[in-house]
């Protein structure tokens, strides 16, 4: 067995080897330009084993050393890191060559091998789907159409933190903010609310969570050939095992769905609207084909698209407003300062409206400054070079991954000059230095959703819902913290993923500071 073992790591890594030598004797005829700068790695595995347990950090720290453009040897493959936001803008800005995805264990495994809308390969399929989610979800009209929805779920959140305000219970807020976010979307999505007990909305917000990390995991078998087989992590078998619970997931949700399609909890609260769910309108196009695309919809095309939208969708969104009420209640002053904005433009005696938030310039800025300093996704979604091209005077080879750090670039001290560090809202209001800069994929500094072709559908869906429910719950209520722990000392820890989650959930009691008919 010891015999087979050895003979079968030398193949592979003489297989690595000439792997290697082949690709670098191609890049030497590619011409003179030079790779970006990078740290040496080991032999056959390059750097992985340097990436650490949270690999946004790991790769700030490199850019400190080989600059805002440097590459790292990950088994086999190149990965491009841009660091600054100078550096993005040149590849994000113009990204067609940069556009389309590599294959990995998790596309494989957890994402229906390239089905979904965030995993297919740029082209016609993509921009069906797109086009499909763009009309039906995200246009100006269905975010409309929607928004009672929205304020409907809102309103019961808000209900339920207040009687457990009023108990004296110290509540998960981890929990409750993704419960709402859920409910909402699968109410627009679906036609219906998903959960409604407690517990089935905890065990999907840990599914979602399970498979935001396996999919942000760096797979040493995606990277050395010949070894994938092996599971030496053990995350393809963890990875299959998520999968079968989100498909039996979604399987229950089409099979409920066409059993009863639009349920009458759809309607309640939508004050007339005739927007259909996303899954009527799909299943009648699977139906019927009538997108009128060069692709066609196809029944297997369904469960790819809502596990996207159920896991995207709610996992950002929660993740952002949670940070967003951690870091207030690590700011007192500046918690002061929203709520007097808030009772100020909406009073005490009713809840905040969507269109209170056009009117909440300083509420909008501690949602940016969130952003910048804890973004849903620390690293872009990995993009696949399709052609030699040159940045910043270096070669960027065909076949290899460019990996945004969106973390570094909100701590970049070129963009961000004034102690970048520091959670500091006003750097957006007026006589800030960033006061004109927003997070919808132009201003290259601050880029949460992504940039370029590839930026998330779902961009202004998920910015509305993160204001509204962050004035919500800023306006509502104020926080308590268990007996004895400061404010200063909040636990703000991570867990790396495809998403960035606390590693200690957000425990406050919430207490009510509105009149008593606001919460009726």
């Amino acid at each position: 067995m010891a015999v087979a073992l050895a003979v079968f790591l030398l193949a592979t890594f003489l297989f690595s080897f000439f792997l290697l030598a082949g690709g670098n004797r191609r890049r030497r005829r590619t011409g003179s330009l030079p790779l970006p700068p990078g740290p040496t790695g080991w032999p056959v595995l390059g750097n992985l084993l340097q990436l650490g347990p949270k690999p946004h950090e790991t790769l700030y720290a490199l850019s400190k050393i080989y600059g805002p453009l440097f590459r790292l040897r990950l088994g086999t493959v190149d990965v491009i890191v841009p660091c600054s936001a100078a550096v993005a803008a040149k590849i994000l800005r113009n990204d067609a060559n940069f556009s389309n995805r590599p294959t990995n264990s998790s596309v494989k495994h957890l994402a229906y091998n390239h089905q979904d809308l965030i995993f297919t390969q740029y082209g016609p399929r993509w921009r069906m789907l797109r086009k499909l989610c763009a009309l039906q979800l995200f246009s100006p009209k269905a975010m409309e159409d929607l928004r009672p929805v929205r304020a409907s779920e809102v309103k019961s959140m808000v209900q339920k933190l207040a009687a457990a305000g009023r108990e004296v219970q110290m509540v998960d807020m981890s929990h409750e903010i993704s419960a709402c976010a859920t409910n909402a979307l699968s109410r627009v999505v679906v036609g219906r609310r998903v959960f409604d007990h407690g517990e089935e909305a905890k065990e999907f917000k840990d599914m979602i969570e399970e498979a935001m990390n396996l999919s942000g995991a760096f797979n040493i078998g995606d990277f050395v050939p010949g070894i994938g087989w092996l599971d030496l992590q053990g995350l393809v078998t963890r990875m299959k095992k998520i999968h079968k619970k989100f498909d039996e997931f979604l399987d229950k949700v089409i099979a409920d769905h066409r059993v009863t399609p639009m349920n009458k909890e759809m309607a309640d609260g939508d004050a007339g609207s005739s927007h259909n769910d996303l899954l009527s309108v799909v299943l009648e196009q699977v139906k019927e084909n009538t997108l009128g695309e060069r692709v066609a919809l196809k029944d297997q095309d369904v469960k790819p698209l809502f596990q996207n939208m159920f896991a995207a969708g709610t996992d950002t969104s929660s993740n952002t407003v949670e940070f967003v009420i951690a870091e207030l209640i690590r700011h007192p002053s500046l918690l002061a300062r929203a709520q007097q904005e808030l009772d100020a433009v909406v009073g005490r005696s009713r809840l905040v409206s969507e269109h209170d938030l056009p009117n909440l310039p300083f509420l909008y800025a501690v949602v940016k400054e969130t952003f910048r300093h804890h973004p849903a996704a620390p690293l872009s979604l990995p993009r696949l070079v399709s052609e030699d091209c040159e940045v910043d005077g270096c070669l960027i080879p065909a076949g290899s991954t460019v990996l945004v750090n969106i973390w570094a670039i909100g701590r970049d001290p070129v963009a961000w000059p004034d102690d970048p560090l520091a959670f500091r809202p006003d750097r957006f209001l007026d006589g800030g230095r960033h006061k004109d800069v927003d997070v919808r994929g132009s201003d290259f500094e601050l880029i949460p959703f992504g940039g370029g072709r590839r930026i998330c559908a779902g961009m202004n869906l998920g910015l509305r819902m993160v204001q509204f429910m962050t004035a919500t719950l800023v306006h509502a209520f104020d926080w308590e913290l268990p007996e004895g722990q400061l404010p200063e000392k909040l636990d703000m820890n991570l867990n790396f993923g495809l998403t960035l989650h606390r590693t200690v959930p957000l425990m406050v009691r919430p207490v009510p500071r509105l009149e008593t008919e606001a919460y009726a």
